[in-house]
Order: structure tokens, then C-alpha cells, then sequence
């Protein structure tokens, strides 16, 4: 564009002048006609609209994050509110039907299933009545108890004195039997004269270790028979009253035709536990292990479905022989 006005200059110094001022206005025109047709006027609004679409964008992401953040929360709050409504809603229709194994309070303190039946309630008081009477040794009908227990096992024998070494012979730990009782109390006395009573048989092969190869160093029968006593009342949770485990509640039904189940059951857990003892081919060392293992057994067959009394027991035959 310039140089087409420099070739069409004329020659006169007037009009030189002229042109030149004409030709300089026209070549600064056209030096500062901008490139791509823009102006750095123009430049600016493109800029700041991008940084303001980038910081727009920006905060829509942190309302979204923030907005799940909440959706979030507040489903994790419904779910745990929905839960523990059916949950109890489950315990209430429980209640009504009565198939809950939770407990509740009783009259004396303790707490029962809710499902006991009048009678099983009256017995399962009566047996932990028995729980808190000790051994003393200076009440007669104690007394008597212990001297019947030593008749029945050794009905062709004179009966020696309370304290003798002779009671040994029986598998107390001392001459002084009353001192084996601390963990069994007097019931753990009544346990054993009702095995010697109702399952003479088994009790006196028991007494005499008459079954099977037997270890140099026999665990001592009377006192193994307090430790049976202390294992069940454990097991069956009679003196915290809890009765929470499967075992306790299964027990608690047996109560309804047997008011003798724990002492049958006594006797069940005696002749499993020489069983045991004869199957390990044990010593003294070991009669904590085998009484943990005769234990295990006795809680499984407990809670057998259809179990209805200890006479349905699988290890029931092991007394009568059968």
C-alpha cells in the first residue's frame, strides 16, 4: 500500500511535502493495522471470561462433592436408624410369640428365659438354692450325708471316722473329706450319692476304676466328682442366672419333665469323662484337659435338636450299659 503512493509522487517541492506528510500518515496507518483483525482491547474480555468459566466450574464441584458429602451422611444415618427399628421390631414380635432367648428378671433377683413354664421356673429356683449351701462339717445331716455316701460305696465295710485315712481310699484328697468341697459345695455331696443311688452299676465301676487299661496315676474319684459338680454349674451359668449360652437354655427345658436333670446329667458327665480318660489313655497331669473336652461334648449333645430329656442324651447308654 505504501509503495504505490511513493511511485505515484510527483515532482514539485510543494507537492513533495504534501505527499510526504500524506505518506507518512499512510504508512503509520498501516503499521499499526492490527494481525488476524483483533486489538489487545479485544484480547482481554476473551481472558477474563475463561478464568471465570475455570473459577465458576470450580465452585459447582465443590457444591457437588459437598452435597454428596451430605447425601451420603444422611443415608448412612437412615440405614442405621432402619436397622435398629427391625431389630426391634424382631425382639418385640419375639416377645410375643415367647421364642426369645433373652432373659429377663425373676422374683428372687435372678434373671429366667422368658419362656419358662411355672414348673420349670419353681425347679430352676430350687436347684440354685441348692448352689449357695457349703459343706460344713459340723451340721448332722452333713454329716449323715457323708457317712450314707461311704454305705452305698462300700456297703460291706465299717464306716470309719469323718477324718480318717481310709477316706482316701474313695478318692478324697485328704482324711478329711469336708476339705475337697470348697468348689462343689454340699450339692456336689447329693450328686454323688444320687449316681451311687440310681446307677449303682456304673458307680461302683467307676469307684474301682473297673473299665478298661488304667493309668499308674488314676485321677482320684470323689474329688473328681466335686470338680464334675463345678464344671456344670459353670457350664449351665446357674450362679450368674444369665442362662445366655445354647447350652443353659436347652438345659432349662429338660426341667420340665425331670426335676432330678442336673443330677442325671451329673452322672452322664462322669461316665463321658473316664470315657474320655480311657480313650486319651490320660494321667493325673492331664485330667484338666480331658475335663475341658468332656465338657465340649456334653454342651453339643445338649443342644442336639429334639433333645428332650438326659435319657435322650447319645452318652446316656454309657450308664445303663447299652
Amino acid at each position: 500500500m505504501a509503495s504505490k503512493a511513493i511511485k505515484r509522487r510527483p515532482f514539485s517541492a510543494d507537492t513533495d511535502k504534501t505527499s510526504e506528510k500524506r505518506m507518512e500518515t499512510t504508512i503509520s496507518d498501516s503499521t499499526t493495522e492490527p494481525l488476524l483483525e483483533s486489538t489487545p482491547h479485544e484480547d482481554k474480555p476473551k481472558i477474563y471470561d475463561a478464568a471465570s468459566r475455570l473459577d465458576s466450574w470450580d465452585w459447582t464441584r465443590r457444591e457437588c462433592l459437598r452435597w454428596l458429602h451430605l447425601l451420603s451422611n444422611f443415608i448412612a444415618q437412615s440405614t442405621r436408624k432402619i436397622v435398629n427399628v427391625i431389630s426391634d421390631f424382631g425382639s418385640l414380635l419375639a416377645r410375643l410369640f415367647g421364642r426369645s432367648s433373652a432373659t429377663q428378671s425373676s422374683q428372687n433377683g435372678q434373671t429366667v428365659p422368658l419362656n419358662l413354664s411355672p414348673i420349670q421356673e419353681e425347679r430352676l429356683k430350687l436347684l440354685r438354692q441348692r448352689l449357695d449351701v457349703p459343706y460344713d462339717s459340723f451340721s448332722c445331716k452333713h454329716q449323715d450325708a457323708l457317712k450314707e455316701l461311704w454305705r452305698l460305696a462300700y456297703p460291706d465295710r465299717e464306716l470309719p471316722p469323718l477324718k480318717s485315712d481310709l477316706w482316701k481310699e474313695m478318692g478324697w484328697q485328704n482324711s478329711d473329706p469336708a476339705t475337697d468341697f470348697r468348689a462343689g459345695g454340699f450339692m456336689s455331696l447329693e450328686n454323688l450319692i444320687y449316681f451311687a443311688r440310681n446307677y449303682p452299676d456304673s458307680f461302683h465301676r467307676l469307684l474301682h476304676k473297673a473299665d478298661g487299661k488304667r493309668a499308674e496315676w488314676e485321677y482320684p474319684f470323689a474329688a473328681a466328682g466335686v470338680n464334675i459338680s463345678y464344671m456344670l454349674v459353670q457350664m449351665l451359668d446357674l450362679q450368674s442366672g444369665n442362662m445366655s449360652t445354647k447350652a443353659a437354655l436347652h438345659f432349662v427345658r429338660l426341667l420340665e419333665d425331670d426335676d432330678s436333670a442336673f443330677d442325671n446329667l451329673f452322672c452322664v458327665a462322669f461316665k463321658m469323662l473316664d470315657a474320655q480318660w480311657l480313650e486319651r489313655r490320660a494321667s493325673y497331669m492331664e485330667f484338666n484337659e480331658v475335663m475341658k473336652s468332656t465338657r465340649v461334648q456334653l454342651e453339643q449333645e445338649l443342644t442336639i435338636e429334639g433333645i428332650s430329656s438326659v435319657q435322650n442324651m447319645p452318652s446316656f447308654y454309657l450308664l445303663i450299659g447299652c
